[in-house]
């Protein structure tokens, strides 16, 4: 079954754009996985550097044990801890259902 996680982060305003970029580097890369479904980008439209991302995967087990570990997501996690005021608020769903235009 498919799992979305949502997770929000608050950036330092000077790293906005290192964020982005790197940001922009993983969800590039994301996009070619075969579990991958959907992420979504959101910014808080009160505060530029507080965001939110939306994705959704097809296993659980494969984000944690392949996906977390693939080589294009090191220069991100890596840079995390200077990129944020503070830890990223991860929180895990199940879609029940879903709405397509």
């Amino acid at each position: 079954m498919a799992i979305t996680y949502v997770i929000k982060f608050n950036v330092r305003p000077e790293q906005r754009g290192a964020f982005l970029t790197l940001l922009d580097g993983v969800l590039d890369q994301m996009r070619h996985e075969p579990m991958f479904h959907e992420a979504v980008l959101h910014q808080n439209p009160e505060d530029q550097n507080r965001f939110m991302l939306y994705e959704t995967w097809e296993n659980h087990e494969d984000v944690l044990q392949v996906q977390l570990h693939r080589s294009y997501r090191k220069a991100w996690h890596d840079a995390l801890p200077t990129l944020l005021t503070g830890e990223r608020d991860i929180s895990i769903w199940q879609p029940l259902r879903a709405l397509l235009r």
